[in-house]
């Protein structure tokens, strides 16, 4: 049961991650003015955005089909998650006031990424092995 809840948490990040991969390689030019981007390149920026997302989906289905046994792909994929929110935070911290556009589509991304870790973590907490009392 429990690795079973596991899997459906994991899940839940891997769909909103190749969600948003999707619309950035299919409709790239619904969320240029989002980024305050404009023209092909923006639109191939998004594109490439969305490529990466599903590269760095690999060790997210790996930890779906089995997060006992390919442990090491939860882990990776918590670490993965970890950097995405440290690095979209430091982006947001950087940004001037101006650019309120900007900062609430990063503030986006952080908070699913957010939400995506605390899934993460509660998968590995589910997963993980019983402590074996002393008898």
């Amino acid at each position: 049961m429990r690795l079973n809840i596991a899997r459906v948490l994991i899940g839940l990040v891997i769909l909103w991650n190749l969600q948003a991969a999707f619309v950035f390689l299919v409709w790239p030019e619904r969320y240029t003015t989002a980024f305050e981007l404009q023209g092909i390149a923006s639109e191939a920026m998004l594109r490439g955005l969305g490529v990466l997302f599903v590269m760095w989906n690999v060790p997210y289905a790996v930890a779906l089909w089995h997060p006992v046994r390919y442990r090491i792909s939860l882990y990776e994929a918590l670490v993965m998650q970890t950097i995405g929110l440290i690095g979209e935070t430091a982006i947001l911290l950087s940004l001037p006031a101006a650019f309120a556009l900007l900062r609430t589509s990063i503030a986006r991304f952080i908070f699913f990424d957010a939400l995506g870790l605390i899934l993460l973590i509660l998968a590995v907490l589910l997963t993980r092995k019983p402590m074996r009392t002393p008898d």
